[in-house]
């Protein structure tokens, strides 16, 4: 009976799993067909980006809601509902030729990815005893981690041997295959919450989140300070106070903010935000010192790339493991340290590095995130009760993608605003033969992501501090009484 237990647990891993590499190689491999769709469906290169950005911003807009209606009509319906909707979605994707259909096709793929992202870790959670949690976890992080490695060379092979559209096709067959164990191996008893969704905190939360992310991918083109830019931002904020405001008053609340009550839940979930926010300085900043400056070519810069995914594919189960032995905290902690220390090191890289030393950089960092993403991710879904694992789990991705796209925003505004100080005009391009420019604006990004990723290590150790100091208290109260 164990046996049959044991081997149940670990299939429902594997289709989660599966799912989570699918809806990962989605976000990355599009951007390599991207040229390509523009010239097929006759829009500007500006215009085709809405393909990649419209994802994950319904994604962000929408994964609360699936966190709540997972809570409350159980995680494996809505994950099985995400999964078949994404399904649908990467079909109607892959068979229109019409732009506009393409956007609402990735809409509706978005929506389903969100109903699996805002699902994936409740189930796990639910499905694996405290003691296997972090290695199951650890393999979800290492799936996210595959599936953004294997994109951009998937897809390269695809939109070179055949068309743009198998990228999104090759989703159905496996979408149709998860479906089936899904519905026939995910558990029905998961357990739910009375209560209604709060439509109202849904739609604040959207005008919340949807200008935002739209603003802050959008600003980089046209540049902050323009006036609907500007306008996005006040939208968004607006809509984010009012949607506190009710969701304090609500009985049945979208967000119940009591979660963040919790000391250790919010600490973590800063933490992953800060950690996405420098991670992703790196991976926007990246690929134009090695192309622009160093002139390797992009296979060349893509193999470089390959490092951080790979390493990460083979730390983060570890780190998983080891937290199920040792606890969370102190590889969180020494985790931040590294990611830390190799963007600093980073900071150093110039025209005459070599591939090796840029190598061994990258390297720190992955090794770094391998050692922080699973034990956080274990540290989250651990300091909630089950009826909130849904919502714990939703808050979790959606800050993950806000780092994403903060990241994105604060290297390129930082890097061109820069570069523009040094050569005395706005810039929002590499400018050829200013190889001095670039380097000096890249120093300070890696610098400032390295600052951002620190006060997480800080507030990590404070944490660790005030345990040990707890601890021994009460070891000193026990002898007392003894």
């Amino acid at each position: 009976m164990e046996n049959i237990k044991n081997r149940s647990k670990w299939s429902i891993l594997v289709i989660v799993l599966m799912f989570t590499v699918m809806s990962a190689l989605d976000g990355s491999i599009v951007n390599v067909a991207l040229p390509k769709m523009a010239t097929a469906l006759n829009v500007t290169t500006s215009s085709i980006q809405l393909v990649a950005t419209s994802y994950l911003i319904v994604i962000a807009g929408t994964v609360l809601i699936f966190g709540r209606l997972g809570d409350m009509l159980g995680k494996s319906k809505m994950f099985t509902f995400g999964l078949g909707l994404f399904t649908l979605g990467s079909l109607l994707c892959g068979i229109t030729n019409s732009f506009p259909i393409l956007i609402l096709a990735r809409i509706v793929q978005a929506i389903g990815a969100a109903g699996t992202m805002a699902n994936n870790q409740g189930i796990i959670t639910e499905t694996f005893p405290p003691h296997e949690r972090g290695k199951a976890l650890g393999f979800l992080g290492t799936s996210v981690a595959l599936g953004s490695l294997i994109g951009p060379g998937l897809g390269g092979l695809i939109v070179g041997a055949a068309s743009w559209e198998y990228i999104f096709l090759i989703n159905v067959p496996i979408g149709v295959i998860a479906l089936f164990y899904a519905i026939k191996l995910l558990p029905n008893g998961n357990k739910t919450v009375k209560g209604k969704l709060d439509i109202l905190g849904a739609v604040l939360f959207m005008f919340a989140i949807v200008p935002l992310f739209g603003a802050l991918d959008e600003g980089l083109n046209i540049g902050f300070s323009d006036p609907m830019i500007l306008l996005s931002f006040a939208i968004a904020i607006v809509s984010f106070i009012i949607f506190i405001f009710v969701e304090k008053k609500k009985e049945d609340p979208l967000l119940q903010l009591n979660i963040f009550s919790n000391k250790l839940f919010s600490l973590s979930i800063f933490c992953a935000f800060v950690t996405f926010v420098a991670i992703f300085c790196n991976n926007i900043i990246l690929p134009f010192y090695l192309q622009d400056v160093m002139n390797y070519t992009p296979e060349h810069t893509g193999l470089i790339m390959m490092v951080y995914p790979l390493l990460l594919t083979v730390v983060a189960p570890l780190s998983g493991s080891l937290s199920d032995k040792i606890g969370s905290e102190l590889l969180t902690f020494i985790g931040l340290i590294l990611i830390s220390l190799g963007l600093i090191l980073m900071s150093t890289l110039n025209v005459n590095s070599t591939v090796i030393i840029t190598i061994i950089f990258i390297g720190i960092m992955s090794i770094g995130m391998g050692l922080f993403q699973s034990p956080n991710n274990s540290l989250i879904m651990s300091t909630v009760p089950k009826e909130k694992l849904g919502i714990a789990g939703s808050v979790n991705a959606l800050v993950r993608n806000l780092g994403m796209v903060c990241g994105i925003a604060l290297a390129t505004t930082l890097l061109y605003s820069m570069m523009s100080s040094i050569i005395g005009y706005r810039v929002t391009d590499f400018v050829a033969g200013r190889n001095d420019a670039f380097i000096y604006a890249m120093r300070t990004v890696y610098i400032a992501a390295a600052v951002i990723s620190l006060i997480g290590a800080a507030l990590t150790f404070l944490r660790l501090r005030s345990k040990k100091l707890k601890s021994s208290n009460m070891h000193l109260e026990h002898q007392f009484k003894v």
